[in-house]
C-alpha cells in the first residue's frame, strides 16, 4: 500500500471568497445562505432603537399621532387645505405611515458603509445583508403604524364613515415593496457616495425634509391641479405611489398609468444604479472610510 503525502493533496475549502465579476451581480444565493444573519440584524435594529427608552415601541404610535396633530393644525386649521372628502385624521395618518417607511429605509441604508466599517473590516458576509435588514426591520414599524391607522379607520366606520373595501386593497403590499425598493436603491447610492464625501449625509437629511413637502403627504394632489408648480410633484416618483396608497385605502387618489409607469422606471433605475455603485465601492471602501 502506497503512503500518500498530505502536503501534496489539494486543499478543500468550505467557502471561497472571490471578487465579483460584474458590478450588477447581486449574489442572492449567498445572501440567502446568510439569512440567519439577516434575521439577527433585523432583531438588532429593532431592539437597538428602543434600548434605554421608557416607552419602547410606543414611540412608533406617539410619533404619527403628534405629527397628525401638527398637520391638523397647520394644514387643516390654518391653511384650510381640503382632504378630498377623507376625514383629515385618516388622510394625514395614511400619508405619514407610508412616508415614515420610505424615510426610514432611505436614511437607514444611507449609512451602511460608514456605520458598519469596523465590522466590514473584520468579518466577511454579503454586504447587501445590512441594507436588506434595515428595509426588513422597518416593515415591523410600518405594521405598528398601519395597525394604528386601521384602529382609527374602525372608529370612523362606527361613526358613519363608509369603508372602502375594493380590489385596490390588494395593491397595498405591492406599494410597500415599491417604497422599499426606492428607499433601498437611493439609500445604497448615498451610502456609496458618503464613503468619500461626508457632505452627502448632511445634504440627504436636509433634502428629505424638503422632499416630504414636495410629496402629497399633508395635502391631496388634486389641490394643486391648477397650480403652476404642480410639475414639481409630477416629476416626484413618490407622488403616484402615495396617491395609489390612498386610493387603495379610501378609493380616492389622483394618478395615471403614465405616472405609475414613470415611478416604476425610476425604481428600476435607482436599484440598478445603486447595485452598481454598491458593488464598486464595496471593493475599496475600507481604504477611504
Amino acid at each position: 500500500m502506497k503512503a500518500t503525502d498530505p502536503t501534496t493533496q489539494p486543499d478543500h475549502w468550505d467557502l471561497v471568497i472571490q471578487p465579483k465579476g460584474s458590478f450588477l451581480n447581486l449574489n442572492l444565493k449567498e445572501v440567502w445562505k446568510y439569512r440567519d444573519l439577516l434575521v439577527l440584524f433585523v432583531r438588532r435594529d429593532f431592539v437597538a432603537s428602543f434600548k434605554q427608552t421608557v416607552l419602547g415601541p410606543l414611540w412608533h404610535v406617539i410619533q404619527p399621532v403628534l405629527t397628525t396633530i401638527m398637520f391638523l393644525f397647520v394644514f387643516g386649521t390654518v391653511a384650510k387645505i381640503p382632504t378630498d372628502g377623507i376625514p383629515p385624521v385618516l388622510f394625514y395618518m395614511s400619508g405619514i405611515s407610508i412616508w415614515n417607511y420610505f424615510n426610514a429605509c432611505l436614511m437607514g441604508t444611507s449609512g451602511t458603509f460608514v456605520a458598519n466599517a469596523g465590522m466590514f473590516g473584520k468579518v466577511y458576509f454579503p454586504r447587501l445583508v445590512i441594507p436588506l435588514s434595515v428595509v426588513a426591520s422597518n416593515i415591523v414599524k410600518l405594521l405598528i403604524q398601519f395597525a394604528l391607522l386601521v384602529a382609527v379607520f374602525i372608529y370612523y366606520a362606527f361613526h358613519g364613515y363608509t369603508i372602502h373595501a375594493g380590489w385596490a386593497l390588494l395593491l397595498l403590499p405591492l406599494l410597500v415593496v415599491m417604497m422599499a425598493l426606492m428607499g433601498l436603491g437611493l439609500g445604497i447610492i448615498f451610502s456609496s457616495l458618503t464613503t468619500k464625501y461626508r457632505d452627502f449625509s448632511v445634504l440627504l437629511g436636509f433634502g428629505m425634509q424638503l422632499l416630504m413637502y414636495a410629496t402629497p403627504i399633508a395635502y391631496p394632489l388634486s389641490y394643486l391641479q391648477n397650480k403652476s408648480y404642480k410639475w414639481i410633484l409630477d416629476i416626484n416618483p413618490l407622488t403616484s405611489i402615495v396617491e395609489m396608497y390612498r386610493y387603495a385605502l379610501f378609493g380616492k387618489g389622483l394618478f395615471t398609468a403614465t405616472s405609475v409607469t414613470y415611478s416604476c422606471i425610476f425604481i428600476v433605475v435607482v436599484v440598478l444604479g445603486g447595485i452598481v455603485l454598491f458593488n464598486k465601492v464595496e471593493r475599496t471602501f475600507i481604504d477611504t472610510v
